[in-house]
């Protein structure tokens, strides 16, 4: 899977993209958890679910300039979430908003 950092505010989170539908379908199923400062980038996608994963997760909502339109908290396993006019989903371990100070009308930013 392709790499990218995420800028958000003053930090920087390294993620992996899951852009074809192999990786989108994929996306965290199977892993024990997410490090704090990592992340997967799912794009396009306007809607997530935590079925058959086993830790909670913060999701992001972000349109086509990555900006901020809803923040997903502490989102636990066998749940779903959805932004309808979302373009992409940034997946974070649960808490990293609130440490991140992330906010809806933030924009974020890849590193160049």
């Amino acid at each position: 899977m392709e790499q990218r950092v995420v800028l958000a505010r003053e930090c920087r989170v390294s993620c992996e993209v899951a852009d074809t539908a192999l990786t989108r379908m994929r996306g965290l199923l199977g892993r024990r958890g997410l490090p704090r400062g990592h992340g997967l980038f799912i794009e396009p996608t306007w809607s997530v679910h935590t079925w058959f994963m086993r830790f909670p997760i913060d999701v992001v909502f972000l349109d086509h300039d990555l900006t901020v339109l809803k923040l997903r908290t502490h989102m636990r396993p066998w749940r779903a979430a959805a932004r309808f006019r979302a373009r992409s989903v940034l997946e974070l371990a649960s808490g990293e908003c609130d440490r991140l100070r992330l906010e809806v009308g933030d924009r974020l930013a890849f590193e160049q």
